[in-house]
């Protein structure tokens, strides 16, 4: 483990006996927020004793769905934009300033077309996730040195195998770093459009456990969305970092 990993992990583990200290010492009250060891305590019961599986298998359905989708729309979309040059000229402004667009404004259009519930949410998280894995396809295939595709050309290579062989795995570093943020996305997209397009999933259980009350499984399923985000996102560093040595060496 190296140091950043220690010091990353020293840090959320003291700001989690913080916030421990600060709520068993009433400095936060029980009504506000309940300690961070309850809130563990009480998500193990309730995985015990199977409550929320229906929301948990809905919204993780949900996430991979909109993950995937967006992933390989992205790419595909991307690479299409980059083999048209004036196509890429007039849609590079609207890519850098699509984020300035709040996504959720079409809920409602959604909603018409898809109905509530899986269709809808993915719809939203799609939206999401796919300007990201787009951007990234565009900078991984720029980013492609010229001696590659010169080597490929000097060895005959077919463009289908230029493109498999060599092209690829050149540019998946960076298409990684768009899978990432498109992972992240989907999480994004998925719980808070089940806030509002939903009768299921992790984000009406949360809704549904603040406006009654119900603080001990608020706080235990937002513990679990914070707990399947950090090991999910540990996951892809640990990747990312190997795709990023092995494009250093």
């Amino acid at each position: 483990m190296n140091l950043e990993s220690v010091l990353r992990a020293g840090f959320v583990i003291g700001f989690i006996l913080l916030v421990e200290a600060l709520c068993q010492s009433q400095v936060i009250g029980h009504s506000v927020m309940i300690p961070p060891s309850q809130m563990f305590v009480h998500l193990l019961s309730l995985a015990a004793s199977g409550q929320f599986n229906q929301d948990i298998v809905f919204s993780f359905t949900n996430i991979i769905a909109s993950a995937c989708i967006a992933v390989v729309a992205g790419f595909l979309i991307g690479l299409a934009i980059h083999s048209l040059p004036r196509l890429r000229e007039a849609l590079e402004p609207l890519l850098a300033s699509y984020y300035a667009v709040p996504t959720f404004i079409f809920y409602p259009v959604f909603i018409v077309i898809f109905g509530v519930g899986h269709g809808s949410i993915i719809a939203i998280a799609v939206l999401l996730g796919i300007v990201a894995m787009i951007t990234a396809t565009l900078t991984g295939l720029d980013r492609i040195p010229g001696v590659l595709r010169k080597s490929a050309a000097v060895m005959r290579m077919s463009r289908w195998q230029s493109a498999w062989l060599v092209m690829l795995p050149a540019a998946l570093p960076y298409l990684f770093g768009g899978v990432k943020l498109a992972v992240a996305y989907a999480f994004i997209g998925v719980i808070a459009s089940e806030f509002i397009l939903s009768g299921s999933g992790i984000g009406y259980a949360i809704a549904f456990a603040y406006n009654n009350f119900e603080s001990d499984n608020m706080y235990a399923l937002m513990l679990l969305v914070l707990i399947s985000v950090t090991v999910i996102n540990s996951v892809l560093n640990f990747f990312d970092r190997r795709l990023q040595a092995r494009r250093q060496r």
